[in-house]
């Protein structure tokens, strides 16, 4: 009871840390980049921004990003919460809670740019790590992520292109309203962010492990003790060699094939792995739910 305790809290701990590195990374890229080189981000984030600006410019009222943002998230944390998982809710809420507070009470842009260019390369580039690395501990800074979250576990699949394109209209309003040049300019921004994001977050996407070994039922057995996948086992003989062997076929989450991989060579340290991206399964797949 107190090692299952222990390991509790060090996952906690563990992902409260991560969500407080990623919270800062992102704050930096809004703070720093985005608002400094008035472009917008995707999702809530860059309507915040719009609305921001908007009350600025027409009004002469100043409400800052991170009130909109936070307002923005509570629809959508209701929907995660009942239909994905209360731990993954938690954390993301923590994470733009984070990111709210940075954002309004610290304005001051810690790295200062003066080429949009460049403002939009590295502000994407921390944005996406930001939203990268909550995804990757099993939260996400709300919003937009919420909904890609939300279709992607209904669907089994990612649909971070699909969220880009829904980001262009977020463009096309600022563009409108603020100019081309700078919409322009947050193509740049958003498409780096997606790709950082895309790169980071591996959850939904498969890969096909085709295992030959000398060893199957302890390798099996292992892989098993630590993942949920079916797995083929197929005899089969080297061409060369003509000695007997077992080819193992199984499908797995990319982010799992670190772990799944140690589990083979624990057992067999000879055993020769190949590993296929796999763009789509038709069929029954167990996909780990979120905490």
């Amino acid at each position: 009871m107190k090692n299952k305790l222990k390991t509790f809290l060090e996952k906690d701990l563990k992902m409260t840390f991560w969500i407080l590195v990623s919270s800062l990374i992102y704050s930096i890229g809004i703070t720093s980049f985005s608002k400094v080189g008035g472009m917008y981000p995707g999702g809530f984030a860059g309507i915040s921004r719009i609305v921001s600006d908007l009350f600025l410019r027409f009004y002469d009222i100043n409400i800052p990003f991170g009130i909109i943002y936070f307002t923005l998230n509570i629809a959508p944390t209701y929907l995660v919460f009942r239909y994905i998982g209360k731990r993954f809710t938690i954390y993301s809420v923590l994470q733009y809670i984070i990111v709210s507070l940075l954002t309004t009470f610290y304005t001051k842009p810690i790295i200062v740019l003066t080429d949009p260019l460049l403002i939009a390369v590295f502000g994407g580039l921390l944005c996406g790590i930001g939203v990268g690395v909550a995804l990757r501990n099993n939260a996400s800074s709300g919003g937009t992520d919420f909904i890609a979250i939300y279709v992607s576990n209904r669907f089994n699949r990612p649909i971070w292109n699909y969220v880009m394109c829904a980001n262009a209209l977020v463009l096309c309003v600022a563009g409108v309203l603020f100019g081309w040049e700078k919409a322009c300019y947050s193509i740049i921004f958003q498409f780096v962010s997606n790709q950082v994001v895309q790169r980071l977050h591996e959850r939904y996407k498969m890969e096909t492990l085709t295992i030959i070994t000398s060893n199957p039922d302890e390798v099996v057995k292992n892989i098993l003790s630590k993942t949920r996948h079916g797995i083929t086992e197929i005899h089969s003989e080297g061409a060369y060699s003509h000695t007997d062997n077992t080819t193992l076929y199984m499908v797995i989450n990319a982010f799992q094939r670190h772990e799944v991989v140690r589990s083979i060579l624990e057992k067999d340290p000879k055993a020769f792995i190949n590993i296929q991206e796999t763009i789509k399964i038709v069929g029954n797949y167990y996909q780990k739910p979120l905490d």
